[in-house]
């Protein structure tokens, strides 16, 4: 598949993968376009098929139908000229744990005939944060440090396109924030961004989204245009006991979804002449008491579960 569009770094069409004995589907005809020097977000839960569609675009694995291209190269036919092209950062820690931070980049600069010296500049505001710890065993490095390692030696040799899949899980926020700090600038830099993540919080930090669950892309937009279509009346409501209050809600043939957000459960309102006080005395008749409800302000993630794909996991900060 050749690119009709030079300002496409990416180019996805109707990607399909199975696995096992029992075809079981993890992308079902996936499509979509990440543009030059954007950081494009694919957000879902865990199951959702994020994984798959970066190991199609990084040769790790065949899709069973449906063309992919990266930088204009063929997945299938030009493997070996992307795999020097791109950067990769699985989401399982995967460097050499036995030997220090230093070693690791040495090696990974090795294997594309580069070196620590030749592309510094591209790495330093990264790698100079954990150098000082450049004898350390990687085995031994803290969650946060690991995660910058790993990013260190996915971009040592000047990759064009930067895959990361679910680069944050398992990270305390401060590292969290530092590490989309470093995607920011790193952008800056002409270097085009392809993120996997569970987290709905980050979604506002990419250019544009691909919302996925089970396989399907559900949308695709910029997080400000996603939330500005949103276009349904949303209340937050809370009371003495959350769990049964959640049951009593989706019992209500006035509400359209509901789900837990926080410390709150997030409702959509299917009539609009429906009143908080008529919910307020549903929720009493129904013995809940120390009842609040208020607006909402609408975010990603209730965007998401108005598509009724039930629980997702994420954090909200």
């Amino acid at each position: 598949m050749n690119s009709n569009n030079k300002n496409y770094s990416i180019e996805v069409r109707h990607l399909t993968k199975s696995y096992g004995k029992e075809k079981t589907v993890a992308v079902n005809d996936v499509s979509f376009n990440v543009n030059a020097g954007e950081i494009f977000g694919l957000i879902g839960p865990d199951g959702a098929g994020k994984t798959t569609i970066i190991r199609i675009l990084t040769t790790l694995i065949l899709a069973d139908k449906g063309t992919a291209t990266v930088e204009g190269l063929d997945v299938v036919k030009d493997y070996k000229k992307i795999r020097s092209s791109v950067g990769y950062m699985p989401g399982r820690f995967s460097l050499y744990q036995d030997m220090t931070v230093e070693e690791n980049l040495k090696l990974f600069a090795t294997v594309f005939n580069t070196t620590i010296e030749e592309n510094y500049d591209l790495v330093k505001d990264i790698y100079s944060q954990i150098e000082p710890f450049k004898n350390r065993r990687a085995g031994k490095l803290s969650g946060g440090m690991k995660q910058k390692l790993a990013l260190s030696c996915a971009l040592i040799h000047k990759p064009a396109v930067l895959f990361l899949d679910e680069p944050t899980t398992g990270v305390d926020p401060v590292s969290r924030k530092e590490f989309w700090g470093m995607l920011k600038n790193l952008k800056k830099q002409g270097i085009t961004i392809l993120v996997s993540t569970p987290y709905m919080d980050e979604a506002n930090l990419c250019d544009r989204i691909a919302l996925i669950n089970q396989g399907s892309i559900l949308k695709i937009d910029t997080p400000e245009n996603i939330v500005k279509q949103f276009g349904k009346i949303l209340w937050a409501v809370q009371g003495k006991n959350m769990p049964k209050l959640l049951i009593d809600l989706r019992m209500n043939n006035h509400i359209g979804s509901s789900f837990a957000f926080g410390d709150a459960h997030h409702i959509t309102v299917k009539d609009e002449k429906y009143t908080m006080r008529e919910l307020e005395s549903y929720l009493k008749e129904k013995d809940h008491n120390e009842i609040v409800i208020q607006p909402a302000q609408v975010t990603v993630e209730d965007c998401f579960m108005d598509f009724g794909v039930g629980n997702f996991s994420s954090i909200n900060s």
